[in-house]
């Protein structure tokens, strides 16, 4: 009996602390901040750089303007479930040394505890550090910090990218969506049917 009530103490404990944790998700790095409107930044963000993501073009992406401490930055931001609601967080730092990055890990675990995931390559030319939290809202946010000393498939230095995952699964959905509609309404249409002016075996025999 004793050992159930404390395996049911225990249990509180560990139910009590993963709401915490919940609540302490990162939503705001460099002065940004997690599903809030990108026109809130206009002042920090150069609104007229925004383009789509690559093979997510429902998403697109400004560059910031210069920040104290900041050498560059692209702040992502929904266009169909929210949009204009910042979706993602991507940060390089102006200092690029070892010694800085280090300082930020140790920072960082001190707040949210050890990371989830290691991303980095395995000798550690590329250092990449994620954690993965879930708010209070339910909302799944996805934080890595990464420091690239020469590997050239990567920009080289310290950088920062905090993410809110499920707002992104979810504006992807509603682009598909709307997509998958347009298609089928110009389906739909009336089309006439096209003659190429060719012979039937002229047209189906290939030439």
């Amino acid at each position: 009996m004793k050992k159930r009530l404390i395996f049911i103490t225990n249990l509180a404990f560990l139910w009590i602390a993963g709401i915490c944790l919940a609540g302490e998700a990162p939503h705001q790095v460099g002065g940004f901040v997690l599903n809030r409107d990108i026109s809130e930044f206009k002042d920090y963000v150069i609104m007229e750089t925004a383009l789509p993501i690559r093979y997510m073009e429902n998403i697109e992406e400004v560059e910031i303007k210069p920040i104290k401490g900041l050498k560059s930055g692209l702040i992502a931001y929904a266009t169909c479930t929210a949009p204009g609601h910042v979706v993602r967080i991507k940060l390089k730092y102006t200092d690029s040394s070892k010694k800085f990055f280090e300082n930020l890990l140790k920072r960082t675990k001190n707040k949210y505890g050890e990371p989830d995931d290691y991303r980095g390559d395995p000798f550690h030319i590329l250092i990449a550090w994620k954690w993965s939290f879930t708010d209070k809202e339910g909302n799944r946010i996805s934080l890595t910090l990464q420091h690239n000393a020469q590997d050239a498939d990567e920009k080289k230095g310290n950088a920062v990218k905090l993410t809110m995952t499920n707002l992104i699964e979810e504006d992807q959905r509603c682009y598909k969506q709307k997509a998958l509609d347009q298609r089928e309404k110009l389906r739909q249409r009336d089309w006439q049917a096209m003659d190429p002016g060719m012979s039937e075996w002229d047209l189906f025999v290939p030439r």
